[in-house]
């Protein structure tokens, strides 16, 4: 019998409503862990798409944000996409608690595109490298994928509201491969160390970030981080775009890896990132998590007035 992913305790502190949440999923997880991968992931998709998704009440959401950037599909496919978006959701999260088991699926992913040939000459040549994604697909098979296959690949993740639920996603991520860094000031130092030793960092870039630059993303503004792009220029590290898309058989995956970013400036480089992501989004529409706030409303940014004298 393969590994399965750990599980993790809530910190003391968590609120009620928080454990409950995370206990009610984490009978969920593993219940379904009972199964064999092929039917665990199918069972997971069908849970989220007919229970979860209705009652969480997340198509609305996934509504929204498709008449935002796509307001001319026709009604029919609208109500496709949202099964069909909650469908994934729900195979991805199993997928990420299912230890050994997802790591033989990533590892039997074949990798593709422009960029194998960079990844294997940073690896060669140890310099680091940035591997950005989307939350399409499942977005971490790249990582298992290329950890399968000896490359140094760290993850930057970003914790989850619900602290006790992150306590045993941060775990089953864990089992999936280290090292791991939390995304803000605990992690910095040891994910700074792991570039400068010339290590691969994995990070999802489809965040709405509140201070981050406000470029376009599928035709529309959404403000986003350029911390990729930074750190690729501060360390010479390759940018790379990278996905683990989902084939149509609903469990097995190819990563698509992207040629490196050209270095520049920080701002073309993200929208460079936020381009290829739109690209791999359209193509995929039913693979991205249109749940998440993207586009938030944009702010206009404070006046700068003449300074005051002192």
């Amino acid at each position: 019998m393969s590994k399965r992913a750990p599980a993790a305790l809530a910190p003391p502190s968590v609120a009620l409503r928080h454990r409950l949440q995370d206990a009610a999923l984490g009978a969920m997880i593993g219940l379904a862990l009972r199964l064999p991968m092929h039917r665990r992931v199918p069972l997971m998709g069908a849970f989220a798409q007919y229970l979860i998704g209705p009652v969480a009440g997340t198509g609305r959401r996934i509504r929204a944000n498709l008449a935002h950037v796509m307001p001319d599909l026709p009604p029919d496919q609208v109500r496709r996409l949202v099964g069909q978006v909650h469908n994934n959701i729900g195979r991805a999260l199993i997928e990420l608690f299912s230890g050994q088991d997802f790591v033989a699926q990533a590892a039997a992913a074949p990798i593709e595109g422009a960029g194998v040939a960079a990844l294997a000459e940073a690896h060669a040549k140890g310099r680091p490298v940035i591997l950005v994604t989307a939350h399409l697909g499942n977005y971490d098979v790249a990582r298992a994928a290329l950890l399968a296959r000896g490359y140094r690949v760290g993850g930057l993740y970003m914790p989850m509201s619900n602290p006790a639920f992150n306590a045993r996603y941060v775990a089953a991520i864990g089992a999936i491969g280290q090292p791991l860094f939390e995304r803000g000031r605990a992690g910095l130092g040891g994910m700074l160390r792991f570039l400068r030793q010339g290590g691969m960092l994995g990070m999802v870039a489809d965040h709405y970030m509140d201070h981050g630059a406000v470029l376009d993303f599928m035709g529309q503004p959404a403000r986003t981080a350029l911390s990729a792009a930074e750190l690729a220029l501060r360390h010479d590290a390759a940018l790379v775009p990278i996905y683990g898309i989902r084939q149509p058989d609903g469990l097995s995956f190819r990563v698509l890896a992207e040629a490196p970013v050209p270095h520049c400036d920080p701002v073309a480089m993200t929208q460079a990132l936020n381009d290829s992501a739109s690209a791999r989004i359209r193509a995929h529409p039913e693979q991205w998590y249109w749940v998440h706030r993207r586009w938030k409303k944009i702010r206009p940014e404070p006046e700068q007035g003449p300074p005051r004298a002192r």
